[in-house]
């Protein structure tokens, strides 16, 4: 009776790691899509997806291999194999998603197809044999048919708060603090080492080595033809990478990096680019330089650098929700405007909180397709509106797909339901 409790209580040690890595490579999958196809709901969709259909099949495998093999040493083996292959996960990355990336550029679903495949070559076979511990553990744990609900029960519920603890470490820890790579080997080492508890001393050998693969240099996460990359790092939001082009012109790449977040030229505040409407455009308003304006969206800092150049002083609220988005900005692209306030917040909780009346508001976190849909709607421009001083106005960057201007029609009807004058500038 003794030993079985105390396999027992390996078991619910064995469940909670394994469910934390589980989770846990989910989210880092789901980020080492990020540079490649990006982090909409689409690849977010495709990487649960994907997940939900392993864990669904490594129940049912786990279940038979239970029944054949009903000793500790089963599972265990089985969990050591599937370390050793989430530990190669991202290194096997970089070679396939850049084959994707260069095969579906041209398709329109390539987004879609690039990471359902992309899941399901990488993590999918390891997940599914993390998937088979659960009915594993509950074969091995139950002592007869009067205990198999308790048992059950609280092996799913062990294994549940393993996975919420695995959630939480990987995106708000591991992920920021030593990158996608050395998360997916993290909790790999940290896998195989429970399978080699229950396995014996000889087979310590292997979370060892794992182990040892962290000391394996990270390097760039992907190739840039914009020119070399100085920076980039795994923010809590996003992926982040500083391209420098010759000249020193900087340019900001957040995930796919479809899309300049931020611009910096050494010689010049203006950008021959969208930036400089925002220094254009609140005259179409207004008769003198605006007192103080918000810029929903900040990132770098490009817009807020430009009025510390032209109109010193104007009081900027720069509101950024990734704070090292700011530091980035500090360090790569001169945002060092003394008028310039940052506020690290989601733009629309932070308009419904600020007392301030602005001449502008300055929304630049439209990147299709991170849309943020709370940002379009007849609310929220109600709510922009009553921060307005009088006379003031609202800009908006919308970018689009070459030719088609649906979204600005529909963005400016949705805009002309709450403001008198409605006017598209196609810069």
């Amino acid at each position: 009776m003794a030993s079985f409790l105390s396999l027992n209580r390996f078991l619910y040690v064995f469940v909670f790691v394994v469910g934390t890595g589980t989770l846990g490579a989910e989210i880092a999958a789901a980020r080492l899509l990020a540079p490649f196809f990006g982090a909409s709901t689409i690849v977010w969709a495709n990487t649960i997806g994907v997940v939900l259909i392993a864990l669904s099949l490594g129940y049912w495998l786990g279940g038979r291999l239970a029944d054949r093999y009903p000793h500790l040493r089963g599972m265990c083996l089985v969990v050591l194999v599937a370390a050793t292959l989430l530990a190669i996960v991202p290194f096997l990355a970089r070679p396939l998603f850049d084959l994707s990336v260069e095969a579906l550029d041209q398709i329109e679903a390539g987004a879609f197809i690039g990471s359902l495949f992309g899941v399901l070559f990488l993590i999918a076979l390891p997940v599914l044999l993390l998937g088979a511990v659960a009915p594993y553990a509950i074969r091995l744990a139950v002592p007869d048919v009067q205990h198999s609900g308790r048992v059950a029960g609280r092996l799913y519920a062990i294994s549940t708060a393993g996975s919420l603890l695995g959630n939480w470490v990987s995106a708000l820890v591991l992920i920021p603090l030593i990158g996608t790579q050395r998360t997916f080997v993290t909790f790999a080492a940290v896998i195989a080492l429970v399978a080699a508890a229950g396995l014996g001393w000889r087979y310590l050998a292997v979370p060892v080595a794992l182990a040892g693969v962290l000391a394996i240099p990270v390097g760039t996460v992907k190739a840039t033809e914009n020119g070399r990359v100085i920076f980039e790092t795994e923010t809590e939001h996003q992926y982040v990478r500083v391209v420098e082009r010759e000249g020193g012109e900087r340019l900001l790449e957040l995930n796919e990096g479809q899309a300049v977040h931020s611009l910096y030229r050494p010689h010049s505040v203006l950008t021959d680019n969208v930036w400089d409407g925002y220094l254009v455009l609140p005259f179409a308003a207004l008769e003198r330089p605006p007192a103080r304006i918000a810029i929903l969206g900040n990132a770098a800092g490009t817009t807020a650098r430009a009025y510390g150049e032209f109109f010193p002083e104007t009081r900027v609220d720069g509101v950024e929700i990734d704070a090292e988005l700011s530091e980035v900005g500090r360090r790569y692209f001169d945002m060092d405007n003394p008028k310039l306030t940052v506020h690290h917040d989601d733009a629309r909780p932070w308009l419904r909180r600020t007392d301030g009346r602005y001449d502008v508001i300055m929304v630049d976190a439209y990147r299709q397709p991170y849309i943020p849909f709370y940002l379009t709607t007849r609310e929220f421009f109600e709510l922009a509106r009553q921060r307005l001083a009088p006379g003031g106005a609202v800009i908006v960057n919308a970018g689009h797909p070459e030719g088609n201007y649906d979204l600005e029609r529909v963005l400016g009807a949705t805009m002309a339901a709450v403001f008198g004058t409605v006017l598209r500038d196609p810069i």
